[in-house]
């Protein structure tokens, strides 16, 4: 078993098995990783592997459409695309907070 600690959701930290793929690690254990279509078309589930970048597989043509090479450097992986050979620590943007909805002026009032 690996570990795999969910920075951006309070350190939270789950056992997976070797070779899981992040984002469904994510999704069965709540761990937040934003995520839309989970296939690698959309790029939401960016994120940041902040230790263990060693203990990813190779980078996936999907993850070359929306990561850049400079981005692959820094240590940023589509979860959707991520297998984990061994642990790792990952952070990501957290979705915005809904602001909500201003009045719009209208002319004359």
């Amino acid at each position: 078993m690996i570990e795999v600690t969910f920075l951006t959701n309070g350190g939270k930290t789950v056992s997976a098995a070797e070779n899981s793929n992040l984002l469904r690690v994510s999704l069965r254990e709540q761990g937040g990783i934003p995520f839309k279509c989970g296939g690698g078309l959309c790029g939401t589930c960016k994120c940041l592997i902040e230790k263990g970048i060693e203990n990813t597989d190779a980078i996936k043509p999907k993850e070359r459409k929306h990561l850049t090479d400079e981005q692959f450097a820094a240590g940023y992986r589509m979860a959707c695309q991520t297998f984990l050979t061994g642990s790792v620590s990952v952070s990501w943007v957290p979705k915005a907070v809904a602001q909500p909805a201003r009045p719009v002026a209208v002319d004359g009032e």
